[in-house]
């Protein structure tokens, strides 16, 4: 039988003909796959802690850009909208009576200011260190100690509900397709981006926007948080206010099913 040529002959030294090991190309090139992912880690770090949150700050800061100019928009927007409407009523050719009419929708509407009484709700977080201050309650959640979507919206519901003629939320007037949402603990209307405390105005009989946020059973569930955790919440009556007109587009935006 003849040797295989990987097999020392008789009498040879051991150790001449060496056999062909994998396991050293693997160990090789694991560690060069290594280096190059260091390299590539570090040449992306570029020396900085890439551990940190300042994509998340830099996002932060994108909205908040992005809410200024949305609302110095809106500021040119309703600057316009009055330049246009001063030029059309120089000679528009309608009567009287529908220059009246036009004037009830606009009013009716929110595009114009409204003057009456109003009163201010003012919600607020709790401290995040607050503790249940009456017995029988579970010490807070997390949850527990921030203003939500609900409540808000419980509130612009219960002053509607009331008979006001106008609401204003921060420093924006609301109209029949305002939405108000909450992104976690901020809230977002029309295109902006507040964070607490939120105030609410409207303009209308102060009596009867106080008896339905106190009938409200939505605000009343929410008076059991500001008792017991520290929620804020404080109304003003604030006398003769005059709330901005609604400036932002009026256009409506919806899908369309596909022909």
């Amino acid at each position: 039988m003849s040797n295989s040529a990987d097999s020392p002959q008789p009498g040879s030294s051991p150790g001449i003909i060496r056999r062909f090991r994998p396991v050293r190309v693997l160990t090789v090139a694991v560690f060069a796959l290594a280096g190059l992912i260091f390299f590539t880690s570090f040449n992306t770090a570029k020396g900085t802690n890439i551990r940190t949150d300042a994509s998340l700050l830099k996002l932060s800061d994108l909205i908040h850009e992005r809410s200024h100019k949305n609302g110095q928009l809106d500021e040119s927007n309703g600057s316009l909208r009055e330049d246009v409407e001063s030029l059309a009523e120089r000679d528009n050719g309608s009567t009287k009576a529908e220059e009246a009419k036009l004037a009830a929708l606009e009013k009716n509407a929110g595009t114009q200011k409204l003057k009456g009484e109003a009163l201010t709700v003012t919600l607020n977080d709790a401290p995040p260190n607050a503790t249940a201050k009456l017995p029988g309650y579970p010490e807070p959640q997390p949850d527990y100690l921030v203003i939500h979507q609900q409540d808000l919206q419980a509130v612009v519901n219960a002053l509607w509900q009331g008979g006001a003629k106008g609401i204003k939320v921060m420093d924006q007037r609301l109209i029949s397709t305002s939405a108000v949402r909450c992104v976690g603990n901020t809230l977002i209307l029309q295109g902006r981006v507040y964070s607490p405390p939120y105030k609410i105005q409207a303009v209308g009989d102060p009596e009867k926007l106080q008896k339905a946020l106190s009938a409200s059973k939505a605000i009343q569930n929410y008076m059991v948080y500001v008792n017991v955790y520290g929620l804020g919440w404080k109304v003003d009556e604030d006398g003769t206010v005059t709330l901005p007109g609604y400036s932002g587009t009026v256009d409506l935006h919806y899908a369309k099913p596909v022909e």
